[in-house]
């Protein structure tokens, strides 16, 4: 029986830059790097044999993100078109008590957002913005 989702994974370009954003600026701890060449079988799991990857396993409270650097093959970029309407998953969101004042925060780091902070619902605030390789993130205020 599955009782809940475990971990969200994303596929990126540098590891080491990708693990400073989402540990200095969003506020995730690192658990573990797992360098994983072609005989730990990760091939195997996801048909692309022979292949390796560097891994970082990042926690925030419950929530698990799980940081992949293909390192064979390489992976392909978020092609700059692209747009939530795209289909697959579309975005990760992280809580925040205070969406407003991490949305100013963030921009004085240069973080890129696709938009301004709004109130979605009563006192639900919602603001999109992109991480290192494009991919987009989602902070949600709920009411107190």
């Amino acid at each position: 029986m599955i009782t809940r989702l475990d971990h969200a994974a994303l596929s990126v370009a540098d590891l080491d830059r990708s693990v400073r954003f989402y540990r200095d600026l969003l506020g995730f701890t690192v658990d573990r790097i797992i360098e994983s060449p072609p005989e730990m079988g990760l091939g195997n799991v996801v048909r692309l044999p022979g292949c390796s990857a560097r891994i970082a396993h990042l926690r925030h409270g419950d929530s698990m993100l799980e940081l992949l650097e293909y390192q064979k093959p390489r992976g392909r970029p978020v092609p700059p078109d692209a747009t939530q309407a795209d289909q697959g998953f579309s975005h990760a969101c992280f809580r925040s008590t205070d969406t407003r004042s991490d949305y100013a925060r963030l921009k004085s780091h240069g973080v890129e957002f696709l938009g301004v902070p709004v109130e979605y619902r009563p006192g639900v605030w919602i603001v999109y913005f992109r991480g290192p390789d494009r991919e987009v993130c989602e902070l949600r205020q709920l009411p107190d």
